[in-house]
């Protein structure tokens, strides 16, 4: 596990329908982020935020996929970024920002492994699939495609962000905690063959077996995995202030458990917070949330 870590702010809210999400990187920070990892003897750096265009200075140029070029702009400063970080020896932690800035995250890993001939895995943490395109998106939003984008299903401007297509094989891919689908991604998931944990199989088989199958998967054959953490997949009582809020998700042990295993693993190649939402927060409860599950992802125990 590295202790060397870099923040990246990525303050967009262009890729869904809902303002707020811009704010999540001010949130996290506000939430002592700085102070908890330094706390655990990190070295920590805070890199700033990728600069993004705000959706009022804007007009949507397809309304099959909203604020493509923007998104696309921004996702490739972000992958830059991420490779700027990674050549340095340290840890992306990348906080957003609606979830369709992982394209850039994922983009950034990717090619920088694929510069050594080396594949990652991605364990994707999300109340949603987000494995629409904008052929079966019912709103356009591309908050609800980059897990696709990342898998090679979609637009060649998200698609093709990295050195490798796809981004990640589908075979190191694994989504946990969906339990929000629109009508057309079911059958997009069964036709791509990805391996999706619902929070029905969470409640019968546990956390500790669902991801203990999760990171077999996104360790096979691979460098490591990078952990894209949408905090919509903890419960809302847990999480409120989130994009796209749905009831029934992951308890707070639950989502810990979900990051001491990952630090156990000793694998992460990248961890991101996403989706949150300060407008829609109580007392910046959900920020402090991601803080602490960013401790526990990077190795703070009880004992």
């Amino acid at each position: 596990m590295k202790t060397r870590i870099s923040l990246i702010g990525v303050p967009m809210d262009l890729g869904g329908g809902r303002r707020g999400v811009d704010m999540g990187p001010s949130a996290i920070r506000i939430a002592g982020l700085e102070r908890a990892l330094r706390a655990m003897g990190m070295d920590f750096e805070d890199r700033g935020n990728v600069a993004v265009e705000v959706p009022e200075s804007l007009k949507p140029e397809n309304n099959r996929a909203r604020f493509l070029r923007e998104i696309a702009q921004a996702c490739e400063s972000l992958r830059d970024s991420v490779l700027d970080v990674l050549d340095q020896d340290r840890l992306p932690l990348v906080v957003g920002g609606d979830h369709s800035i992982a394209c850039g995250t994922v983009a950034g890993i990717s090619s920088w492994h694929q510069r050594r001939e080396e594949k990652i895995g991605l364990i994707w943490f999300d109340a949603h699939g987000d494995m629409n395109t904008p052929e079966t998106s019912p709103s356009g939003n591309i908050h609800g495609m980059p897990l696709a984008s990342c898998l090679g299903r979609g637009l060649e401007e998200l698609t093709r962000l990295g050195e490798r297509y796809p981004m990640v094989d589908v075979e190191n891919a694994v989504a946990v905690a969906v339990r929000s689908l629109d009508r057309h991604e079911r059958k997009i998931i069964h036709d791509s063959g990805v391996r999706v944990i619902t929070m029905r199989e969470i409640d019968q088989r546990g956390m500790h077996d669902v991801m203990t199958e999760a990171l077999e998967i996104a360790n096979r054959g691979t460098a490591g995995f990078h952990l894209s953490f949408d905090l919509d997949g903890t419960d809302p009582e847990i999480a409120p202030g989130v994009g796209t809020p749905v009831p029934g998700g992951t308890t707070l042990r639950e989502s810990h458990l979900v990051m001491e295993l990952v630090a156990e693993n000793g694998r992460l190649l990248g961890l991101e917070f996403t989706e949150i939402n300060p407008i829609l927060d109580r007392e910046n409860q959900t920020a402090r949330i991601a803080v602490d599950l960013a401790t526990s992802a990077l190795g703070k125990m009880v004992l």
